[in-house]
């Protein structure tokens, strides 16, 4: 990946070949002109041929077919801007995919199970609905769901959205606040999945922090509650 200009924020998404260790066959970016978000300023949307095969999962989520990408140029050509904030719904999946690029996350997912915790579903569809309304509009608009450049329109809907709920007044105070919203108050998965932080059994979080492979927003939950 090719990286250039650095920019404030932008908001990216990516399509991939599947989930465990996948490579991007789709990304989309916008440039974010303030936090108003009212106005975006550069979009790139581009495909890339992969170097391994896609998962019938994956396909039967974004539609990518093998044969879209034949003459495509391959990822490590991708353009990305260097940008001080990195803004997407479930970040650090689109992070890990795109390289982990250099940049703070800000993660619309953990802000709206913070905001909306009445919710049943938080993916960008739903949210969409929720903040749009359940009316034939939305539902033309999120039929192209699971496009990277139709997800990060998305996802800039819904921060609108955030942004204005909150008064949050500066791209700071909006990292600050998914910070504090990606530290969980329940377990989010496992045996104790649905727990309360202070009641997961002490032998499993001693367990836990001894893995290779974990999530550091847990880990400063576990110590809040003296674990």
């Amino acid at each position: 990946m090719i990286p250039q200009e650095t920019l404030g924020a932008i908001i990216v998404d990516t399509e991939t070949t599947d989930i465990k260790d996948p490579e991007v066959i789709e990304m989309a970016w916008v440039e974010i002109a303030d936090v108003s978000f009212e106005r975006v300023e550069n979009i790139d949307c581009d495909r890339f041929k992969p170097t391994k095969p896609i998962t019938l999962g994956a396909i039967a989520t974004h539609h990518i077919l093998p044969s879209d990408l034949t003459y495509c140029q391959p990822f490590d050509l991708a353009y990305l801007p260097k940008a001080t904030y990195l803004i997407g719904h479930n970040i650090d999946f689109d992070w890990a995919a795109l390289g982990k690029p250099p940049g703070k996350r800000i993660c619309t997912l953990a802000l709206a199970r913070r905001i909306w915790p009445e919710l049943d579903s938080y993916s960008l569809t739903a949210l969409f609905y929720f903040v749009h309304g359940v009316n034939e509009l939305s539902r033309d608009v999120v039929r192209n769901a699971h496009s990277a450049l139709h997800d990060v329109a998305m996802t800039h809907q819904i921060l609108r959205h955030i942004v204005e709920k909150m008064q949050i007044n500066s791209l700071d105070d909006l990292y600050a606040l998914s910070e504090s919203a990606r530290i969980p108050t329940h377990m989010p998965f496992g045996k104790h999945k649905g727990t309360p932080i202070k009641d997961v059994d002490k032998g499993y979080v001693k367990w836990y922090r001894a893995q290779p492979d974990t999530d550091p927003y847990l880990l400063i939950a576990f110590s809040r509650a003296g674990k």
